[in-house]
């Protein structure tokens, strides 16, 4: 990793009030591989700042052994269902353990894709049309309102698993049948065409939010699927990537949309733009990856702040 410009931001003082760290990852869901990834980077990176950090992995051991092991706070590196969802902030709250990131509602909202999106578009926020979907769904009727090719999805999952881009309506059915494996609720949403942006957020409402650069996603396979966030080394990552003026423009609908769902210490949320340059929100992300191809590691390196300054950031709203 290049060295970054020095961090314009406040940085922790001393590595010992943060005391014993656990840094929650892996868990049982379909993105544990993932999850092990970014924990180990951010292990990694506490480690070398001088914080009594350690792994803690809940597919191992009950939750409750962060109190029994005398933890004083988490940082929560879990992605989806559990660790993702709003269900272990719960936890953490009755032990009142502190813990990064979002709390129990923003959490819940924000792996909800469908309740995000209502907010959204209750608020006025612009997201793209989409449809519900069930077994006596009328994938014909659905493919003819929204237009090929569409986007299938599970409602409560990261990292793309179980979504497919579909061409043409016979290839339906079968999208339907794989993201239904993941949750029972499944969505069909509108493509658009004009290019998918994330864009990293720290903050608060109350101390403010801090917007990070956008990156452009770029990848080679057919949409930004599992293998191109992770594994694959020809995804193109622009970053900067928008115009004063743009940014100008996207920035506020970022605070905005993570703003409505609760959000608070650190997220991520994704959006696309149509070909008309006019932005739709796709989804928030309240524990993003942390891995070496993630998207908060390169919009805080754009800010001038490296991976282990944005890892100390974020475990200092626990403080």
């Amino acid at each position: 990793m290049a060295q970054p410009t020095p961090s314009p931001f406040p940085l922790p003082g001393s590595a010992q009030r943060y005391g014993k760290v656990a840094v929650v990852m892996g868990g049982t869901s379909a993105e544990r591989e993932v999850s092990l990834m970014s924990g180990g980077g951010v292990l990694e990176a506490l480690l070398e700042r001088g914080i009594d950090a350690h792994a803690f992995d809940p597919r191992d051991k009950p939750i409750q052994a962060l109190r029994d092991e005398g933890f004083d706070r988490a940082f929560l590196i879990l992605h989806g269902p559990f660790g993702e969802d709003g269900t272990l902030q719960g936890v953490l709250e009755t032990m009142g353990l502190p813990y990064t990131g979002c709390g129990v509602m923003a959490s819940a909202i924000g792996m909800d894709k469908l309740r995000s999106k209502l907010i959204w578009r209750g608020l006025g926020l612009p997201v793209p049309d989409f449809e519900l979907l069930d077994d006596a769904s009328d994938l014909d009727a659905v493919a003819a309102r929204l237009g090929l090719p569409l986007f299938v999805k599970p409602n409560i999952e990261g990292s793309s698993i179980g979504v497919t881009k579909v061409k043409a309506v016979s290839e339906l059915r079968a999208a339907y049948e794989e993201a239904r494996r993941y949750d029972r609720v499944v969505l069909a949403e509108k493509f658009v065409g004009g290019g998918e942006y994330s864009v990293p957020i720290l903050g608060d409402a109350v101390a403010g939010y801090v917007v990070l650069p956008a990156i452009k996603i770029e990848p080679a396979t057919e949409f930004y699927d599992y293998q191109a966030k992770y594994f694959r080394d020809d995804t193109v990552y622009r970053c900067p990537c928008l115009s004063p003026e743009q940014a100008a423009r996207i920035e506020p609908l970022i605070e905005k949309a993570f703003w409505a769902i609760g959000g608070r210490g650190w997220g991520r949320i994704d959006f696309l733009m149509d070909e008309a340059g006019e932005p739709y929100l796709l989804e928030a992300n309240t524990a993003p990856g942390m891995t070496s191809h993630s998207l908060v590691p390169m919009g805080a390196r754009a800010a001038g702040m490296s991976y282990e300054d944005v890892v100390l950031r974020i475990l200092d709203t626990t403080l």
